[in-house]
């Protein structure tokens, strides 16, 4: 399976030119089929919130409930780096805040912590408390009501903003950043002005790595969003699947021989 995935891995692998794959997971069953496919981080993300428990926003998740995905997580993975999102609410008021969430993150099986926007002062007291940080800029969901949506963040001239609030992030100390709904244009410039890592989602090709939604590449949500592809059909086949079974119960073909005691 190769050498476990560290923070610091994620810059070799960006001075080597080498592609870094990530994806989310939320339970221990998706994270060891995702490790075991050679995925370098697994994101336990605040998108549990739309995924598991079908709410519109992030903002609902709280701190306890992303520590029970990672200690989920944490039991299906080996290789890969896994790092969980710091949810809405559990770092904004104060860096001591951020330290005190991410300390919890981090006991639950977090090899790093994920935050969203422009807060060079608790990632800085975080990695200092010996915690890598990953950043996350341009459409940043926990600020979904500001920007009035899903919105395309970095064109024109908030191009620039965007390039230095990156350089403000990397020089804080994160580790890597997330480049989220922007033109690849502006991704490819902030990838090209900045030492560590950009992975990419809706950012275009030139990002160092790529972060999408497990539902998503999988297809199993309702639809395709502009950003993401779904790489097989799951959705119909598990329907299939159940109504088979449900067929099989009512007409007394399961359980079989094969399945009595």
């Amino acid at each position: 399976m190769g050498d476990r995935i560290t923070a610091p891995t994620l810059r070799r692998m960006k001075e080597r030119g080498e592609r870094i794959v990530c994806l989310t997971a939320y339970d221990a069953i998706f994270a060891r089929i995702v490790d075991e496919s050679g995925v370098d981080v697994i994101l336990v993300g605040d998108s549990v919130a739309n995924v598991v428990y079908g709410h519109e926003t992030t903002l609902p998740i709280d701190l306890e409930t992303i520590v029970r995905h990672v200690q989920a997580v944490r039991r299906g993975v080996k290789r890969a780096l896994l790092v969980a999102d710091l949810p809405f609410g559990s770092y904004q008021v104060s860096e001591t805040q951020a330290v005190t969430s991410a300390i919890a993150l981090m006991k639950a099986g977090a090899d790093a912590v994920k935050l969203e926007g422009l807060h060079p002062q608790a990632i800085a007291h975080t990695l200092r408390a010996g915690i890598p940080v990953m950043g996350h800029l341009g459409f940043t969901p926990q600020s979904v009501h500001v920007f009035g949506g899903a919105r395309v963040q970095g064109r024109a001239e908030s191009a620039e903003t965007l390039l230095h609030q990156a350089k403000e992030v990397e020089a804080a100390g994160a580790f890597a950043t997330v480049l989220e709904l922007m033109p690849a244009e502006t991704a490819s410039r902030i990838t090209s002005a900045l030492a560590i890592p950009t992975i990419g989602i809706g950012a275009g090709p030139d990002c160092d790595g790529e972060i999408q939604v497990i539902a998503d590449i999988l297809g199993l949500g309702e639809k395709v969003h502009r950003h993401s592809k779904a790489f097989t059909e799951l959705r119909g086949a598990v329907g299939t699947a159940v109504a088979d079974y449900a067929s099989s119960v009512r007409e007394r073909r399961f359980p079989g021989p094969e399945q009595t005691f």
